[in-house]
């Protein structure tokens, strides 16, 4: 039988590592519909930031709590749940989407995002919000107000948000898959690095000097 022996470096460093969980609570488009498994933005968000050794000594444990079809009146009831077992350092909230796609009330739809981001942060945790918007088709008052209410919920609550979490592939049709609603494999590194420029000050931690 082979033992594997640690050198005190090794342990110390493993008793050095801190690990700071985040969760992820969205929908299709962060639970990879129509994508290889572990090739959407998240799983490559988790290798991203726990591989750039920018936190020495910080591990970043992502959990996808994303599930395809997700409102966010079902995102607000399984929230406690997630911050009970997780206890996250920082939540990611990417949903509504289907809210609007369904012609939802919009009043609805900014109080369960607004509560879902609250108690977040009475939990003690950060909160990313990922803006969306939808086609003027459904209406331009209904779309206009749909796209400002993410802008109106970071202000009011203080957490960070991006305002068009898929601006930056929006105008590529080639950057969708068949239905053109959902981003294909080409697209993930893309919005990963969308969230992760928005996630950089958030993660950034600075040791002391006698721990470097």
């Amino acid at each position: 039988m082979t033992l594997d022996v640690l050198t005190p470096s090794l342990v110390n460093a493993a008793q050095n590592v801190v690990d700071k969980g985040i969760v992820v609570m969205g929908d299709s488009l962060a639970a990879e519909y129509g994508l290889p498994r572990d090739t959407g933005w998240v799983k490559l968000l988790d290798r991203e930031i726990n591989q750039s050794g920018e936190n020495a000594g910080i591990h970043f444990t992502i959990h996808n709590a994303s599930i395809s079809g997700e409102t966010t009146s079902g995102g607000i009831k399984r929230l406690p749940e997630q911050l009970a077992q997780y206890k996250p350092y920082l939540v990611i909230i990417e949903l509504g989407a289907n809210d609007a796609l369904r012609g939802l009330s919009l009043t609805a739809t900014r109080e369960n995002l607004r509560n879902m981001i609250t108690t977040s942060q009475a939990s003690g945790a950060k909160v990313l919000l990922l803006g969306m918007q939808i086609p003027p088709n459904y209406g331009q008052d209904y779309s206009r107000k749909f796209k400002q209410l993410f802008q109106d919920l970071g202000r009011e609550t203080g957490c960070t948000t991006i305002a068009f979490f898929l601006e930056a592939i929006a105008a590529n049709k080639e950057m969708f898959q068949a239905d053109g609603l959902h981003p294909t494999s080409a697209a993930q590194p893309i919005l990963m690095q969308t969230v992760k420029a928005a996630l950089a000050p958030m993660i950034t931690f600075v040791r002391p000097a006698h721990q470097k």
